[in-house]
């Protein structure tokens, strides 16, 4: 698609929610807003040639390093063989290693390189600076509001009794 094409994408999107659809569904303009912010730090990420999917992984793995093939599948929110195919591409790039612990040879743990911590300084300011332009002419409560906002929908959403099924538990958050 040409940069063009994108670029009138966009503002459809942005006229369709204030024009056509200004009171559809919350669901759909979280679900809208998602993926502009995806796209946002997608655009920044590709200046390094790192791909969105990497990111979470070494989001995550930057807060909690040496997790499982499997905790990280679950920090992710994603399957287990998307995880798989994401980290041999991420260990190709050398980004990270996969290993056993002494103690453990059941599970295979991920660790980031040298390379892979590297990618911190250069990657989170992106994500910084897409937070900055999404949150421009909203002032401080504003933002302080909408977190809230959104942190409650979150709470209410998890704590939805049609997911009991499916293993949910109460956290106590």
């Amino acid at each position: 698609m040409t940069s063009k094409a994108q670029s009138n994408e966009r503002f459809d999107l942005l006229k369709h929610w204030q024009e056509d659809v200004p009171q559809d569904r919350l669901a759909h303009l979280v679900r809208d807003t998602a993926r502009a912010y995806s796209r946002s730090l997608q655009a920044r990420l590709a200046r390094h040639q790192v791909a969105f999917g990497h990111w979470t992984f070494l989001r995550i793995l930057w807060q909690k390093d040496g997790l499982t093939q499997r905790e990280l599948s679950m920090r992710a929110g994603v399957m287990e063989p998307t995880t798989f195919s994401a980290l041999k591409t991420m260990q190709g790039l050398g980004y990270i290693e996969i290993r056993h612990l002494a103690d453990n040879k059941k599970n295979k743990h991920v660790f980031l390189t040298p390379l892979g911590q590297q990618l911190r300084q250069a990657l989170v300011p992106l994500a910084q600076e897409t937070n900055r332009i999404s949150v421009k002419g909203l002032g401080a409560e504003e933002v302080v509001t909408a977190r809230k906002v959104l942190l409650q929908l979150l709470h209410n959403l998890v704590r939805d009794p049609e997911l009991e099924g499916e293993g949910a538990q109460d956290t106590g958050v």
